[in-house]
């Protein structure tokens, strides 16, 4: 069974999805609702996957407010949505980086606690639902590194049987570096389905159409995103 590293952060506003706000597509309280939905989606998707489910979030430190407690939030926001609260997991990550902190995650699963397979997915890709873990982790058990690609070049999930060279690996254009790590090392590397990112301004007209699509056609539509999206709107529709 793979353990699903969620990279969460609380949803507060100011913090939430900044690129957004800083473009003028939304306010930092809508970002915050909207971030907030994401997170749910993703919890709920990992929790109904084949995969065990951990909540990753930053330290404390890392926020300028003094009465942040990143755990406590997030559990306000996750357990609601989950039949079963006990199912997840939290833990603070570590590392003075992206690359660093995914790859502490990620190696400390395999070696120190020996789990088969480890990946990390984002929040901010809503649209990747079950089918779409479930299918890497069925991958995983052929290919040592499995990668869902998001446009420019990043990735929404990426999933090991065995750690890679962490150093820098997020770098972008991500998906290009960590199959570079991967191939390095000796390891075969496989793909999901790309998926979009709703994470900077211009992640908006790629994934409004798809998620509207969805609804349209009675699809699989990741719930609490697309009540956030129609409740809050986006600026320039």
């Amino acid at each position: 069974m793979t353990v699903v590293a969620l990279l969460a952060e609380p949803p507060r506003p100011g913090h939430a999805l900044p690129s957004l706000v800083d473009a003028g597509v939304c306010t930092a309280e809508a970002a915050a609702t909207l971030y907030e939905a994401m997170v749910q989606d993703a919890v709920v998707t990992i929790a109904r996957s084949g995969g065990d489910l951990l909540v990753n979030h930053p330290p404390a430190a890392d926020f300028d407010d003094a009465d942040i407690d990143p755990e406590a939030e997030l559990r306000a926001v996750i357990e609601p949505v989950l039949d079963d609260p006990d199912v997840a997991r939290f833990e603070v990550q570590v590392g003075s980086s992206e690359s660093a902190r995914v790859g502490n995650t990620i190696t400390h699963l395999l070696k120190s606690e020996g789990v088969d397979t480890a990946a990390i997915l984002r929040p901010e890709a809503p649209l990747a639902g079950r089918t779409a873990i479930d299918a890497a982790a069925m991958k995983l058990r052929s290919d040592p590194v499995v990668l869902g690609p998001a446009p420019g070049g990043r990735v929404y999930y990426a999933g090991f049987a065995e750690p890679i060279d962490f150093e820098d690996a997020f770098a972008s254009p991500t998906v290009q570096t960590l199959t570079d790590r991967a191939v390095d090392a000796g390891l075969g590397v496989n793909f999901e389905a790309m998926q979009p990112l709703l994470k900077d301004a211009g992640d908006v007209e790629d994934f409004l159409p798809m998620l509207r699509a969805r609804m349209r056609a009675d699809g699989l539509v990741p719930e609490a995103t697309a009540s956030a999206v129609s409740e809050i709107g986006f600026a320039g529709e």
